[in-house]
């Protein structure tokens, strides 16, 4: 049971940490008069996605590679079947075509990156590196482009993203608080998630990898669970598909780039058999859903979730 109640306190703090990292983070940013756009494209997108990265080098430096890679497969996988698929049920999502055409290219970019340095069966430093200098020049180019367009519904998008984060503008003090008790609490759940997901995995005669497809990927991915939910219920369902694209191609260029650089890895098999085929069929799906007729219905909700529910089951039974 001291296994379990390690993940449990491991997600608990990754979720409570991950929420007051964005907030302490965008509140600071506020005070400092930096534009809701930048924090909507920068802050709100390396927030959220903090879980994940701290778990993943976690799992890297533990010598724990299925969890670290499985995190930011299952992670991708969940965004789009699992998070996505519950937003549209609440709201049907308008898409815009001009920001989909460039945030949504750069994912499928990113995923097909993806998809061919897992078949060499290796993440090593020069991969991280170019991933990481990938993602600086995705966010310098959109910023740039953004900067010089006035009202753009990109831009729109941003400013809403840094909108939907939960609580109101702090004191530069308490935003500076939250940020460092944020990180804290995000580092110390990950490491308390990565010892128990270890350890489940040895109990229950289960692989590193099939945990960090599921247990981990999806509680490293309740923060953009929470983000896109209130930007929904706030009928800024456009919010909620950026943050899923923006999420992705974090999660691939940064989370996976970062910890390559710091601890390359061997790619588990199990990965290399099937689960990063399914993270590039989700990818594909979306495009599809997206692009019929510029909108996701309830409809395509259902048959995400329909798509996650069958995965889980693949994988689990």
């Amino acid at each position: 049971m001291a296994v379990f109640g390690f993940i449990v306190f491991g997600l608990a703090g990754l979720i409570i940490g991950g929420e007051l990292l964005v907030r302490g983070a965008v509140s600071t940013a506020s005070a400092f008069h930096i534009s809701p756009m930048v924090i909507g494209l920068t802050i709100v997108g390396f927030g959220t996605s903090t879980p994940e990265l701290v778990t993943s080098l976690q799992a890297a430096l533990s010598g724990s590679p299925g969890i670290a890679i499985g995190n930011v497969v299952g992670s991708n996988i969940s965004n789009i079947l699992l998070i996505m698929g519950i937003a549209v049920l609440l709201a049907p999502i308008a898409v815009d075509p001009k920001a989909f055409r460039r945030d949504g290219a750069v994912m499928v970019l990113a995923t097909g990156l993806c998809v061919a340095i897992v078949l060499m069966g290796e993440v090593g430093r020069i991969t991280g590196a170019v991933f990481i200098a990938f993602l600086i020049a995705y966010l310098t180019y959109t910023f740039v482009s953004e900067k010089h367009t006035t009202n753009s519904p990109a831009s729109a998008m941003y400013e809403a993203e840094a909108g939907a984060v939960p609580g109101p503008d702090h004191a530069l003090g308490v935003s500076l608080m939250l940020t460092v008790a944020g990180l804290i609490l995000t580092i110390v759940g990950a490491r308390y998630l990565v010892s128990g997901a270890i350890s489940a995995a040895e109990l229950v005669g289960m692989s590193e990898t099939v945990i960090g497809l599921t247990i981990v990927a999806i509680g490293t991915s309740m923060p953009e669970l929470v983000t896109s939910v209130i930007a929904v219920r706030k009928g800024q369902g456009e919010v909620a598909l950026g943050n899923v694209l923006g999420s992705n191609i974090f999660n691939i260029l940064c989370i996976l780039g970062a910890t390559a650089i710091v601890q390359p890895m061997d790619v588990p098999a199990q990965i290399l058999r099937l689960d990063i085929w399914v993270m590039g069929a989700a990818t594909a799906l979306l495009v599809l859903f997206a692009r019929t007729g510029w909108r996701i219905g309830r409809r395509e909700g259902g048959v995400m979730l329909l798509c996650y529910g069958a995965y889980l089951t693949w994988l689990l039974v």
